[in-house]
This record gives structure tokens, C-alpha cells and sequence, in this order.
């Protein structure tokens, strides 16, 4: 009877536990605090180089089942800003508005008044998923033409001949396969937040994708060549203004891989995971848009991450690290990381032309072995650089948390 009295009682209790998960903790393996910001299981905080943070930086953007959130980070407590199925955009700097795709239809909708409007219908087979640094416009991109059917047509197929089916679904990697093989006609484009206006801008039969303004140049748009990392030149800019378009790394060795790339929050460097060669040697490379330097960050194995993040005045990186499967294969990798950039002393050759070397020192943050890393963390610093926000599965449904950089006091 006493045993049975204890099981139902430990029931209820993890019962309990999965309607109600922890609110805040110390992490025992590192001494710092975690603290969960979003109540909707399901919920995640935006991708890691998306603006998911209001103009005047206090609300954090973040999507649940059910919905836009916007988060005050002060009091932690959040409202429902875009009800219903939405394709989040980003957060504007300039306005209030958060900007969504709903339908094959963009809008803005004001955080604090939730005053809505349609801004303009999306190209056929288009999407966008940047606005630029004075919420002017948005860029996007769309395939000319039918398309590609990745579960039953292979891009070398002769044109008109019948589709030949597979016998299973189409993987990640056979995908970007087939896809890069296809060279299907795009169309890279801009729409008038104000009126809706969509103007092509690049026409290319690269596979276009990853589109992301600069965050203080309206007219600067950074854009990838996507397929598998070591059979493309994958990171350029394009101005949109005058269509000057800018290749920002040139690989060097065979199998050397470059992507994930994020701008700094002032402009002026394109950050970049770099790996020569693929999943051997690793570094966080920046590359400065006004004077071409270039700087590598060297890094250990079980240090690399999925993505990287740096905050406003560039003083740490984030990283939300990886489990064995991923390209690092590494062995004791599932943390979130504090990295501090150090720079080594050049007692050789001054040559401007030279890349600057340097590399992280890290710190870890979270014990991530309970993530489950097919949701990507994607890690983020607070406006006041106190926090790093990411999203995880670590208690079952995703939740938005936040991991203190600063240890309470006593640890």
C-alpha cells in the first residue's frame, strides 16, 4: 500500500510538472541562471539572424502555435500581437511594427496598438524574409516558371518525359542536391513598404535564398548562393539601389565550407561560420564590408555551434553548440557558449591584406544534453547584453528561455 501511495503520488507529481515546467533554475553544471519566458508549448524565439527585438528594444519577438507574441522583457509578461497560421518576418528598427506573411500577402502590425495593415501581395512562389534598416522595403525572392517536384522529378530529367517516382521520400541532402542541379530561373526582388510596389532586382539560375539587410544601410542586402556548403561560393551583397553586387569569401581548399552568416548589429562586419576543411578545422570568421579586413576566430571541435550571435557592441559571442551528429561531430558539445574574441599579437609582416587571427575563449552557460538539436537553438543576446536568449525542447514542447551571462552572486 505504501508503494502504491508513492507511485501515485510521484504520478502527480509529474503530472503536475508537465503542465507546469520550472520558471527559472540554476544550471548545476555551470552556476548560471536560466529562466523560462514563454508559457505556450510549442513556442520559439526567431531565427538567430532575424531582428527579433522592437525599435526601442524592449520586447522581444517571439511565435507559438496560436501566434505572434511580444514579450516585455522587464516584467516578462507577453501578449498576443498577430493572432492565427503567420510566416514571421522580423521586427522593425525604426517603427513598432512586426512585419509577417499571411496567405501570399505581407502586412505590419503595430506591437502596441496592434493597428494592422496589408502592405502588399507576394510574387507567385515568392517569399521575403527581411526589412531593411528604415522599414522601406522588403526583399525577396521567387522561382520563374513550374518549379521543382523534389519527391518526383530529378532536375536532369529531359523536360516533358514522365516523372519517375522514388521509393522514399526525399532527405535534406538529396534535396539540396537535386535542387542546385535544377538551376531553376530567380528572380530577386524589393517591395515598397508603402505601396506595395515589387521591383526585380537580380535575375540568376543560382539557387538565391538566406536574404538579410544590413541593420544600418537601407540599401545593402546580403544574400546567399544555397546548395551543400562545398560546392558553392555561398555569401554576397548586393546593393539595392545599384545593383553592385560584392563576393565576400573566396574559398581557397577543396571541401572548405562557409555559411550561416549574420551581420553585426552596427553594419559594418559580415560574421560567417568557416571550416577548412569541412568538419576538421574551425573558425568564426568577420569580414569588414568597408575596408575588406578580415578577421578568423579559431575555435575547438566540441566549441563550434549551429549558429553564432554577437551582441551590440560586439565585446562576446553566443553559441548555441551541437550534438554528435552535426558537422563538428562533436563529443561533448550540447551547451550553450559565452565566447570573448581575442585577437592575437602580430609580431610578423603589418600587411593590411593579411587576415588577422585570433580566437574564443569560452565559457560554458547551459548543459543542453536533454536539447534535441533537430530544433536549432538559435541564440541571441538581450539589447542590454545582460541575457542570451534561445529557444529548446529540453523539457519536452519548446519554450523561449534566457540564460544570465553573469553568475549570481556566491557561484
Amino acid at each position: 500500500m505504501r508503494y502504491l501511495v508513492l507511485v501515485t503520488a510521484f504520478a502527480a507529481l509529474s503530472g503536475l510538472a508537465a503542465q507546469d515546467p520550472p520558471r527559472e533554475w540554476i544550471d548545476a553544471d555551470t552556476g548560471h541562471r536560466v529562466v523560462r519566458l514563454s508559457d505556450e508549448p510549442g513556442s520559439g524565439s526567431l531565427y538567430f539572424n532575424q531582428n527579433g527585438y522592437t525599435a526601442d528594444g524592449r520586447k522581444l519577438i517571439y511565435t507559438s502555435p496560436n501566434g505572434i507574441h511580444a514579450l516585455d522583457l522587464a516584467s516578462r509578461s507577453s501578449k498576443l500581437v498577430v493572432p492565427g497560421r503567420v510566416r514571421v518576418i522580423e521586427a522593425g528598427r525604426k517603427t513598432m511594427n512586426v512585419y509577417y506573411a499571411r496567405e501570399g500577402a505581407v502586412y505590419a502590425t503595430n506591437v502596441d496598438t496592434t493597428e494592422t495593415r496589408m502592405i502588399g501581395k507576394l510574387p507567385l512562389r515568392g517569399s521575403t524574409p527581411t526589412v531593411n534598416a528604415d522599414e522601406t522595403l522588403l526583399a525577396g525572392t521567387y522561382i520563374e516558371g513550374q518549379g521543382l517536384d523534389y519527391n518526383q522529378q530529378r532536375p536532369e530529367q529531359t523536360p516533358g518525359a514522365q516523372p519517375r517516382p522514388l521509393e522514399e521520400p526525399v532527405g535534406k541532402g538529396e534535396m539540396m542536391e537535386r535542387r542546385l542541379a535544377a538551376r531553376l530561373p530567380m528572380a530577386m526582388f524589393t517591395m515598397s513598404i508603402q505601396t506595395g510596389e515589387v521591383k526585380v532586382i537580380h535575375r540568376a539560375t543560382d539557387w538565391l535564398n538566406h536574404l538579410l539587410f544590413s541593420p544600418t544601410d537601407p540599401n545593402l542586402l546580403m544574400f546567399c548562393h544555397e546548395g551543400p556548403w562545398h560546392k558553392i561560393d555561398r555569401i554576397w551583397t548586393i546593393r539595392t539601389d545599384t545593383g553592385k553586387i560584392t563576393k565576400i569569401h573566396n574559398r581557397t581548399m577543396a571541401m572548405e565550407i562557409f555559411g550561416h552568416e549574420f551581420w553585426s548589429a552596427d553594419g559594418k562586419l559580415i560574421w560567417y561560420d568557416l571550416q577548412t576543411p569541412r568538419g576538421e578545422v574551425f573558425w568564426l570568421a568577420s569580414y569588414d564590408v568597408d575596408t575588406g579586413e578580415r578577421r578568423w576566430y579559431s575555435l575547438q571541435r566540441d566549441e563550434w555551434s549551429i549558429h553564432f550571435n554577437v551582441p551590440r557592441d560586439g565585446s562576446m559571442i553566443a553559441g548555441d553548440g551541437g550534438d554528435p551528429g552535426q558537422v563538428a561531430k562533436a563529443k561533448d558539445g550540447q551547451w550553450i557558449y559565452l565566447f570573448k574574441p581575442e585577437l592575437l599579437p602580430n609580431r610578423g609582416t603589418d600587411d593590411p591584406s593579411f587576415i588577422r587571427p585570433g580566437v574564443l575563449r569560452s565559457e560554458r552557460l547551459v548543459n543542453m544534453s536533454k536539447h534535441n538539436y533537430r530544433l536549432e537553438p538559435n541564440v541571441r543576446f538581450t539589447p542590454d547584453q545582460k541575457w542570451i536568449v534561445f529557444r529548446s525542447n529540453m523539457l519536452g514542447p519548446s519554450y523561449v528561455f534566457a540564460a544570465e551571462i553573469a553568475k549570481p552572486a556566491g557561484r
